[in-house]
């Protein structure tokens, strides 16, 4: 039986690196750290994944971008962010004055006309290793609300694309992956064939949730992410499916409100979790795990 207080507080390591403690927050809720910091202790947590980056600035999606639904939201942000340059000379210095394990989530986009994904995460990688020191890159290829071609189911592609990022990243590589697909398993299998250093897993579901009134789909973009408590059972089953098929460490990631959803985590085979949906629930909740 393992420990699982003690395991909330131990040091956790991905290759080389070891990070303070296995409690982490997840990408796209807590921005790039500014909003939180009169919330949360940043230095007393395991790292931080950073609001999706990619390499120019974008304005996400059109209006309205997040909706309640049952146990959750669905949400279709769009990846709003100020570019890898900007995150580079703007958020980063802000959030290394908190000496927080800084992990930075990238990008790569497609749209309905053309995919430059794969470039897209090559020039991160080598843009961020040549400019900033950070201590993990999170590999996105799962966001579920940028309009374009699906490549999330692609095995081969997903191997290239964490290959490529691996050869040029000076930080350990972490790939998000997609709970949008009937094959978790044969995912997780090509990414650590690309050469991954660890897996996070869920992003969100693909949803959609329509006004009855209008008979339209209520967000600007039709669909967008689920998340929240909704989610979870669906992530546990998928986390301790992958854990079957692998021995790379885990970052289990979905609508955990509380300490024994951590440990549900921990229990399917999870060696460290990203936080989310309580960043919106009760954020303040996080500074009693330390």
């Amino acid at each position: 039986m393992v420990d699982l207080e003690k395991k909330l507080r131990s040091p956790f390591k991905i290759g080389n690196k070891v990070y303070p403690n296995p409690i982490w927050l997840a990408s796209g809720t807590c921005g790039f750290g500014e909003d939180i910091t009169d919330f949360i202790d940043l230095k007393k947590l395991g790292g931080i994944v950073v609001k999706g980056t990619t390499l120019k600035p974008r304005e996400g999606n059109p209006t309205p971008r997040v909706v309640e639904t049952p146990a959750g939201m669905l949400n279709s942000i769009g990846i709003q962010n100020p570019g890898v340059w900007g995150v580079i000379k703007e958020k980063i210095p802000f959030l290394k004055k908190y000496k927080v394990p800084i992990i930075v989530n990238i990008s790569g986009i497609c749209t309905a006309d053309s995919c430059s994904a794969m470039s897209d995460f090559e020039e991160l990688a080598k843009i961020i290793a040549d400019n900033v020191e950070v201590d993990g890159i999170e590999i996105n290829v799962s966001c579920p609300n940028v309009t374009g071609k699906n490549l999330a189911n692609n095995m081969l592609w997903l191997e290239k694309v964490v290959a490529v990022v691996k050869k040029n990243s000076k930080a350990p590589v972490i790939t998000k992956l997609s709970p949008n697909t009937a094959d978790i398993t044969g995912m997780a299998k090509a990414v650590e064939n690309g050469g991954t250093d660890a897996i996070s897993l869920i992003n969100a579901l693909l949803g959609m949730k329509i006004d009855i009134k209008t008979q339209q789909p209520v967000l600007g973009n039709k669909m967008g992410g689920l998340s929240g408590p909704a989610i979870r059972p669906v992530a546990i089953r998928m986390v301790y499916q992958v854990r079957q098929v692998t021995k790379l460490p885990i970052i289990g990631i979905g609508g955990i409100i509380c300490k024994e959803d951590i440990f549900e985590f921990f229990c399917a085979g999870a060696d460290a979790v990203q936080l989310g949906t309580m960043n919106f629930v009760d954020i303040n909740q996080i500074n009693s795990f330390f």
